[in-house]
């Protein structure tokens, strides 16, 4: 399986978590590949909008592209959503975090598994 279709496979996923959790997810197919930024999924609840990049490893540490971030950004900033970034490690729960808990790095942004469980949140917890 490629990895574009293991992280399609992972959106799709995390779509039908929320969506299950009473959520309304959309998944926005090409995010990264257009001009415009724009997020793997946004997430509402009338109350809060949330726009997630989603990445899963089977790694100790993902390494983010600083253009992934700051796309996330720029387009939270238009849209008025808060950002966060969703992991999934081998055999783990996905694990939300939010800009101010990846590390930056020399050429990019890095997130480490003991750093994600320290500060991570669950899907309940996210969405409480």
């Amino acid at each position: 399986m490629s990895s574009k279709s293991k992280g399609s496979k992972a959106e799709r996923e995390l779509l039908h978590l929320f969506w299950s959790k009473g959520l309304g997810c959309i998944r926005s197919a090409g995010s990264g590949s257009m001009k415009y930024p724009g997020p793997d999924l946004i997430v509402s609840n009338k109350v809060r909008t949330i726009a997630i990049e989603c990445k899963s490893t089977k790694d100790k540490k993902k390494y983010l592209d600083k253009h992934d971030v700051e796309q996330l950004k720029e387009f939270c900033d238009i849209f008025g959503a808060e950002p966060w970034f969703a992991l999934r490690f081998a055999r783990k729960e996905w694990l939300f975090l939010s800009l101010d808990d990846i590390e930056k790095t020399e050429n990019g942004y890095v997130i480490d598994l003991e750093v994600a469980e320290r500060k991570g949140l669950l899907i309940d917890e996210l969405i409480k």
